[in-house]
């Protein structure tokens, strides 16, 4: 890679990191072609973003995106999203299925490192869909409770007559 190409691909990471909130290193030692694609395209489908980066090129973007100063070493692949929930959980079910693999090393929520362990808590809690679907079944409540009171006192009368 000539050093034009590289200042390229740091300006290139550098915007994508300043523009996602939610960032999580992993190490991919051993893991196979086939493998990989299948963690690109699950990515793709959390509208997030992977790639493999060398280590020095990743830390030159992380410090001209803003992120704090982390310490990265061995085989990195980086994924980033703007949804911190959903890459937590795609990124913990893929690393479950490929244990030995691929292991979840360290992250960057709205630029604070956060460990592994911190990682995994984030990816069970529920998706902002499934939080939307919550909220709405707790709005609605009410109404049912009344539309059902109403129904139960319209087959008691008919019963009675």
């Amino acid at each position: 890679m000539t050093r034009q190409e590289k200042q390229a691909l740091v300006e290139n990471l550098s915007s994508e990191f300043k523009n996602a909130n939610s960032l999580i290193v992993c190490d991919y030692k051993g893991l196979s072609v086939s493998k990989l694609e299948m963690l690109r395209k699950a990515a793709r489908s959390s509208d997030a973003k992977v790639q493999v980066i060398k280590n020095t090129l990743a830390k030159i973007a992380f410090k001209n995106a803003g992120y704090p100063d982390f310490a990265i070493n061995d085989t990195n692949i980086f994924v980033w999203s703007n949804d911190q929930i959903s890459l937590s959980k795609f990124v913990v079910k893929f690393s479950e299925e490929n244990k030995d693999l691929f292991s979840v090393k360290m992250g960057c929520f709205d630029g604070e490192i956060v460990n592994s362990d911190h990682i995994v808590s984030v990816s069970k809690l529920p998706s902002r869909d499934e939080l939307i679907g919550m909220l709405l079944s707790v709005w609605t409540a009410p109404a049912r409770y009344f539309v059902t009171g109403l129904d139960n006192l319209k087959k008691k009368k008919e019963n009675n007559n």
